[in-house]
């Protein structure tokens, strides 16, 4: 593991830059998480994304399928990948502060 300093802050992370612990998350650790998946800004529809993942994730423990977060938000799956490049599971899952996704490569 390797110590990064997010949002002003050092942060546990992985290999492939997923936070350990989503507890230290905040809107200023996503932007630097943000920066890293080459999102210079986090515009609303990045936070509804994002938002979205948080919420999911604190009632269930698991990031949410694909299909749902794309009911759920009301983005078509290419519009995800408009805004999050690396793809929903390892792009917004990491800038919403999950761990990686199992699946995820």
């Amino acid at each position: 593991m390797e110590t990064k300093q997010l949002g002003g802050k050092p942060i546990e992370i992985d290999e492939d830059g997923f936070i350990q612990d989503p507890g230290s998350w905040d809107e200023a650790v996503a932007r630097d998480l943000a920066l890293t998946e080459s999102v210079a800004e986090m515009t609303d529809d990045h936070w509804k994304v994002v938002n979205y993942l948080r919420q999911y994730y604190l009632q269930y423990n698991m990031a949410p399928m694909i299909r749902k977060l794309c009911k759920e938000t009301g983005f078509k799956l290419k519009e995800i990948y408009d805004l999050f490049p690396s793809g929903p599971a390892k792009g917004a899952c990491k800038v919403a502060g999950l761990p990686k996704p199992t699946g995820c490569v």
